[in-house]
């Protein structure tokens, strides 16, 4: 892939979200949390084109404010790989990026990493680091990821996997670390083909039990590959995160 065949990161955004009732709008510290990712990923990503695909005029004239491109979509995407697709239509990138609009501390490499993947052959990547806490391990929103030899996911839960049988208490940072347990990290890479092809297929059974939209891509018969990362992102969704991203902000 060469520098003028970068992907090109696209941003779902939506403006109500569950936990945290509008939250991208979420002012921290003067500044909406939409608006500190932007920054971020324009920092950290410089060379790779930005645009954000938004459910909402106030998103969309937020991000104009600052200077970032929106596209409006519907309102009823089931998920923010379908939001994409749609923006896509309009953007006509051949590879795209999909950062989380609540990733204020997304890192060069994460996304250099993905760009790699692709260029690699993968039509669908996306990232995972080693879990080192054993609370984290067991916590439902640490999404888990086991992977195949040839580095492919296998399966995506919120609950503990691998399951540790022989053991009768919690796991340990040494077991965790040994038995490659790991952290999905939410960003992904695709061919704009095969996003296409992503808000195309059935809804999956799994994907609405575990409401983990990658399992659509596994349940269809696809492939993901995940890419290794040692950095971990903040993803703001309670106001717990908040202050955490507030406290790093004042370090």
């Amino acid at each position: 892939m060469t520098m003028s065949q970068l992907p090109t990161i696209i941003v779902p955004a939506r403006l109500e979200s569950s936990r945290l009732e509008r939250k991208l709008l979420y002012e921290i510290n003067g500044k909406p949390l939409i608006i500190w990712t932007a920054e971020r990923i324009k920092s950290e990503a410089p060379d790779f084109s930005l645009f954000f695909a938004v459910d909402s005029s106030e998103l969309s004239e937020c991000l104009k404010l600052y200077g970032f491109d929106s596209i409006l979509t519907r309102a009823d995407h089931p998920s923010g790989t379908d939001r994409i697709a749609e923006a896509n239509e309009t953007i006509g990138a051949e590879w795209v990026i999909n950062v989380q609009g609540d990733e204020p501390l997304i890192q060069a490499s994460q996304i250099q990493t993905l760009a790699d993947s692709l260029a690699e052959g993968n039509l669908m990547a996306t990232l995972a680091t080693p879990f080192t806490e054993p609370e984290a391990f067991y916590n439902p929103n640490a999404v888990k990821v086991v992977r195949s030899l040839n580095g492919n996911a296998l399966y995506f839960s919120r609950s503990p996997i691998p399951y540790a049988r022989s053991l009768k208490r919690e796991v340990s940072t040494d077991w965790l670390l040994k038995n490659h347990c790991y952290k999905h990290i939410g960003l992904y890479g695709y061919s704009a083909e095969f996003l296409r092809s992503i808000a195309k297929m059935q809804r999956g059974q799994l994907e609405a039990l575990e409401s983990l939209e990658q399992l659509r891509i596994l349940e269809n018969g696809h492939s993901i590959y995940v890419g290794l990362s040692n950095e971990e992102t903040i993803g703001i969704d309670t106001i717990e995160d908040i202050e955490d991203f507030k406290a790093y902000l004042a370090s």
